[in-house]
């Protein structure tokens, strides 16, 4: 009896992944191995990794100066899973809401007085009280930041994810502010709630900036990042790709990629159109404005150091550059390489 499994159904890696041909994924392999090396020439010296998965099967897979194995910082492309962490948490009633106040679940984000934050100025403000885990993982929370209500500017930033990951992880009693590296944190529970679930092996470890003395450090700091392979930045994008589900799974709520993958309404409501490109906790491209070449329905986590989980669900296709050979958070620099890879598509 024929197999029911054909190219194009999707499969989910064990401990090895799947491999097929680039012909049998729907490539044409001289032009996607095309692709690989016009990002391979682009900068000469630098290392590189890339891979493309489709339906869940590596079609190719490049690497220059960096080991298939070696462990890559993600930086700001860990906020992609802090969100997925969240939604999690909200499914198994640990948090009631994403929409719910954070102070009301990590009353310590407000203990942080002038003098005591990261820097002159930077301290927490009455009107901080009001922010919701949606603001603070759609970087609208204006956490800390003079003059930035809730909700009213996009902006960038480490610390107010950091109250984020700190009050979900408080919740399963895996972080403490007065004893920050006792119970794990964020990086326990994404390994409990995610990491295993889908068969990944990276790591995760603390991280701060070199602060002064009196920086309550315990309340917005202890950042969570995960360094992980090139594969274990895909399996991350094929979960994503199949809206948080892993064979048959439900890992990660359906309805929190969706709302995630496209453009906030604060961002909508309060900032120009060229800033119409961040959802919660990924670069999103809803309205053509993050690459204006690829796929409406695509998204990405990306973070500093060239990390880029690219994931275009109508086309089943993955694309994982760790690091890449374009700029930090260059954007343009990431689509150049990807619109080669769909320009292989037979």
């Amino acid at each position: 009896m024929a197999s029911s499994i054909t190219p194009t159904t999707p499969v989910f890696p064990g401990s090895k992944w799947n491999i097929a041909s680039p012909e049998e994924l729907g490539f044409d392999n001289a032009r996607l191995e095309s692709a690989a090396r016009w990002q391979a020439d682009r900068d000469v010296d630098l290392p590189f990794r890339l891979l493309v998965v489709r339906h869940g099967r590596i079609a190719g897979e490049w690497n220059r100066g960096i080991g298939p194995e070696d462990l890559q910082r993600q930086a700001s492309a860990s906020k992609s899973t802090y969100g997925c962490v969240l939604s999690i948490a909200v499914r198994e009633g640990r948090i009631g809401s994403a929409d719910d106040r954070v102070v009301d679940y990590y009353p310590e984000m407000m203990d942080v007085p002038p003098g005591r934050g990261p820097k002159e100025g930077r301290h927490a403000f009455p009107e901080n009280a009001g922010i919701t885990f949606k603001q603070l993982i759609g970087n609208v929370s204006g956490y800390m930041k003079p003059g930035e209500a809730p909700g009213q500017v996009w902006h960038y930033q480490t610390y107010g994810m950091n109250i984020l990951c700190h009050a979900v992880a408080a919740q399963y009693s895996l972080y403490k502010s007065d004893d920050p590296e006792r119970g794990g944190g964020m990086g326990k529970l994404t390994q409990w709630k995610i990491r295993d679930q889908i068969g990944g092996g990276w790591s995760w470890s603390w991280g701060n900036f070199d602060l002064h003395a009196g920086a309550r450090l315990g309340i917005f700091g202890y950042n969570t990042n995960y360094a992980m392979t090139a594969q274990d930045m895909a399996r991350c994008g094929l979960l994503w790709l199949n809206y948080g589900r892993w064979g048959d799974e439900q890992v990660i709520p359906e309805e929190w990629i969706r709302e995630a993958s496209v453009t906030n309404h604060w961002i909508k409501e309060n900032e120009p159109e060229e800033n119409w490109l961040y959802g919660l906790g990924y670069w999103v491209n809803d309205h053509g404005v993050a690459w204006p070449d690829l796929p409406g329905n695509s998204f990405a986590a990306s973070g500093a150091g060239a990390q880029h989980i690219w994931v275009a669900p109508d086309l089943g296709i993955v694309v994982v550059q760790s690091p890449g050979t374009y700029g930090q958070m260059d954007r343009e620099g990431a689509a150049a390489t990807i619109e080669k890879i769909l320009d292989s598509l037979a």
